[in-house]
């Protein structure tokens, strides 16, 4: 089938039933995040385009020989940015060489879910079509360049691809191939616990005895201090108005800004995918407190957004970790991203975890520096990998 890539400037730019054709290409590896509701509350509340630096640049794929019957084969999230932040995938020091080189960075082109570092399909596919995403990676990969190109930027980039989906764009022989760069998460995974106590029997006395007390520890810094979970249609506004003032006042005290997510984004959630939200709060004296907000379907639980009114020790683990895997058992979620960074994860059970992005970089030297400098990077990762397993806190065999 012969192939041709145009990008568009909004989501609204393809019909509805255009849309309707699209579905994941692989739906094992879908998440919510790749969905309409959640890809337009981003656009619609200006936490992309506007003077976010970050304009939608979506890449849709045609067939050629039906491109003006307007047959969508494909669609990929894409966007142009002027900067490097919310993307979880660092490449800052990729931009300051460019820049001591006098050479422009920004803008690049990066294929993502902005501000959601994690690993999932960046691909919907027409389902009325026979064709994989496999198949749809091997013309990205060749045509790359030209890609790069028509957009204006100096490189592009895929973050958080599921391993098959990446090894597949690194193993194309193309004129520069597309570099595969790992990096570490943490996560969890549901090994059909029937409650908390059956997961924690997997674990060493020691470290069962260290959570139950850092859990019931919580309890005893309040007496009216309660930890309740809402779903669908029991988060109300009010509920979530409580949330993001949580969110934007920790965002205020960490790093002096109010989120990469505005209010609006948040209440457009609620009102177009409830059914895919879990909020988890702590009242005092009926008082919200803390809150923390996950986003799930029926085999991932990503947990990204948490903001707290008081200092409570203990409270942002039993919150944003040990809710999250009670909930999962409860639901049969097989996996639990409870999101970037963070080794204290670790001794509470989640596992090291690879993640995989993949780089084109236009200028062919820097290309070339990039690709060695990822060469090292992987032989650190792999090492950092081992020695985080090492102290999982789990019994050996």
């Amino acid at each position: 089938m012969p192939l041709k890539c145009k990008s568009i400037q909004a989501l609204d730019d393809i019909c509805q039933t255009q849309w309707q054709q699209l579905s994941a290409g692989n739906k094992y590896d879908a998440t919510p995040f790749l969905s309409y509701p959640f890809l337009k509350a981003l656009e619609q509340t200006q936490c992309v385009d506007g003077n976010s630096g970050w304009l939608s640049h979506h890449l849709v794929i045609y067939d050629e020989d039906a491109i003006n019957k307007n047959t969508i084969v494909a669609f990929l999230p894409c966007y142009l940015k002027t900067h490097s932040y919310g993307e979880y995938v660092f490449d800052h020091a990729w931009a300051n060489a460019y820049h001591h080189h006098q050479l422009p960075y920004y803008p690049k082109l990066v294929c993502c879910i902005p501000f959601t570092p994690v690993t999932g399909s960046r691909m919907l596919i027409n389902q009325n079509i026979e064709i994989t995403s496999q198949e749809i990676y091997q013309w990205l990969a060749a045509h790359s360049e030209s890609i790069i190109h028509a957009a204006g930027a100096s490189s592009l980039h895929y973050l958080f691809l599921p391993e098959h989906d990446s090894s597949e764009l690194a193993k194309q022989k193309t004129k520069q191939t597309l570099l595969q760069r790992l990096s570490v998460q943490f996560v969890w995974k549901n090994d059909g616990y029937t409650d908390f106590d059956e997961f924690l029997a997997k674990m060493t006395s020691r470290k069962r005895r260290s959570i139950r007390k850092e859990r019931s520890g919580v309890y005893k810094q309040g007496e009216d201090l309660q930890i309740k979970r809402f779903t669908g249609k029991d988060i109300s506004k009010e509920l979530m108005q409580d949330f993001y003032l949580c969110y934007q006042q920790t965002y205020l005290k960490r790093s002096g800004h109010t989120g990469y997510l505005n209010q609006a984004f948040f209440h457009q959630l609620l009102e177009q995918m409830p059914d895919k939200l879990l909020i988890v709060m702590t009242f005092d004296a009926g008082r919200c407190i803390a809150s923390a907000l996950f986003v799930y379907d029926d085999k991932l639980l990503a947990g990204r957004y948490w903001g707290a009114l008081e200092d409570i020790s203990g409270l942002h683990f039993e919150c944003c970790y040990y809710q999250g895997i009670e909930f999962c058992i409860e639901n049969n979620i097989s996996t639990f991203n409870p999101g970037t960074q963070g080794e204290h994860k670790i001794l509470r059970g989640f596992a090291p975890t690879y993640c995989y992005s993949n780089h084109h970089l236009l200028h062919p030297d820097f290309h070339h520096a990039v690709a060695d400098f990822l060469s090292n990077e992987k032989i650190a990762m792999q090492r950092y990998k081992e020695q985080a397993e090492s102290v999982l806190p789990f019994k050996q065999p």
